[in-house]
């Protein structure tokens, strides 16, 4: 890189032009229907998920979903995004075995494969999470507002609005604009005092929706979309032994998200060939491995499917309930489904992550001298910082937002694993893809 060209635009000189207030009030103006239409596109998972793994067994006679349950399911949903991904425009959204990825416009032709393909990879149950569809499709419905209002906006402008709905959409869904600006900032590897202008009509965005998704809260009563953990033990002042846990922590999750990773490309190289075949294939492994943890276990098969947001605040919550055993399974059977997920299906790959690195936490604290509020959030941020394939910044954070009363005693040793895992990964990267047959 050399330095800045004499012709570059300077940030104060973008700020006092009139096309920039423009920008702003358009940044205002796309972060009402991003965050409508966010809102209801997680409700609409929520009720798909809730539809078809409890509602449809009761319609049809069971007690209750039989442990076999997801393999059909879940290979429907397999079936569903393989006829996106051949007969829908667009590749269905960014490959999320990548980690996360920001960057580009997104063409309204897209749309439509890019939600077809995530609902049918949320709802019916596959091990990913919603981040990402979300993101393209704020992007992608925030350029369509800008051309409507305006057909000839220039092309800079559309990239700027393009990440502004992106911004918007992220941001609800982690109920902090705050929060959404660092994941964008540094998935973008924005830097410089252009970084202030670049995210400002984003930011704005973000403020916008976040108030809208509030007032969908209260106008529709399906409730509030909640990161946070209520109820977290008690964590005291960190200790010498809570450190080098974190650094054990860390190196595990370095091992281990890479491993997953390494298993979704393995699978990939051979999903691109026969996209229908796979996807089917890849579903019905993915309800396989949920069967099994049913069936061995009595927590049932939604621990092991989907993203796993819901489903981390009862995990916690709940930890006297499990046994180091089923802890351990659990991680076991995530990982395996998680790397199957992202190597066939489309959707994020943020919240799986932070699952397992919970659990594996969990498990790891029925060990002398790590306590389990540290355990789960050190396990918590190395996981995410490996599966996003970097963003230190962005796992501390989202690690602190999720167990946010303990965030004060937590920050030290969050720091610490997130670094430890992120640059052992680093080390561990030519590991990651499969050579190619010579």
């Amino acid at each position: 890189m050399t330095g800045p060209s004499a012709d570059a635009p300077k940030p104060m000189d973008l700020l006092r032009t009139r096309g920039y207030v423009g920008l702003l009030f358009l940044g205002a103006l796309v972060g009402v229907p991003v965050a409508i239409v966010a809102y209801y596109f997680l409700e609409l998972v929520n009720r798909g998920q809730r539809y078809f793994f409890t509602d449809l067994p009761q319609d049809l006679g069971f007690a209750g979903a039989p442990d076999w349950w997801p393999i059909p399911v879940v290979a429907v949903g397999g079936l569903i995004v393989g006829l996106g991904l051949r007969y829908l425009p667009g590749t269905g959204g960014h490959n999320p075995a990548e980690g996360f990825k920001t960057g580009g416009t997104v063409a309204a032709r897209d749309l439509p494969g890019i939600a077809w393909a995530a609902l049918a990879t949320l709802v019916f149950g596959a091990v990913l999470g919603p981040e990402a569809p979300l993101l393209l499709i704020g992007a992608g419905l925030a350029v369509l507002i800008a051309r409507l209002i305006k057909r000839d906006t220039p092309e800079k402008a559309i990239v700027l609005i393009g990440a502004a709905g992106g911004f918007a959409a992220i941001a609800t869904l982690l109920i902090s604009p705050l929060a959404g600006a660092f994941l964008i900032l540094e998935a973008a590897g924005a830097g410089g005092a252009m970084t202030s202008v670049v995210l400002a009509p984003g930011l704005l965005a973000a403020g916008i929706g976040a108030l809208i998704f509030v007032g969908l809260d209260h106008l529709t009563g399906f409730g509030t979309f909640s990161l946070a953990v209520p109820n977290v033990p008690h964590l005291g002042t960190p200790t010498v032994a809570e450190f080098g846990w974190a650094i054990v922590i860390g190196l595990a999750a370095a091992v281990l998200g890479t491993a997953i990773r390494r298993l979704a490309f393995q699978i990939q190289a051979i999903a691109s060939r026969r996209t229908m075949l796979l996807t089917v294939l890849a579903g019905l492994v993915v309800g396989g491995f949920a069967a099994l943890f049913a069936g061995v276990t009595t927590k049932g098969a939604e621990q092991v499917l989907f993203s796993g947001q819901n489903a981390l605040p009862p995990l916690i919550e709940q930890a006297g309930t499990w046994s180091v055993g089923e802890l351990l399974l659990l991680v076991l059977c995530k990982s395996l489904a998680y790397g199957v997920s992202l190597s066939a299906f489309r959707g994020g790959p943020t919240f799986p992550g932070m699952f397992i690195g919970a659990a594996g936490g969990l498990a790891l604290s029925h060990l002398a001298g790590l306590p389990l509020t540290a355990g789960v959030g050190m396990g918590t941020g190395a996981m995410t910082v490996v599966m996003l394939g970097g963003l230190p910044l962005t796992a501390v954070l989202l690690t602190l937002l999720f167990l946010a009363s303990e965030a004060t005693n937590l920050v030290s040793l969050v720091i610490v694993a997130v670094v430890v895992a992120w640059v052992t990964a680093a080390r561990l990267s030519p590991w990651l893809r499969p050579h190619a047959p010579a």
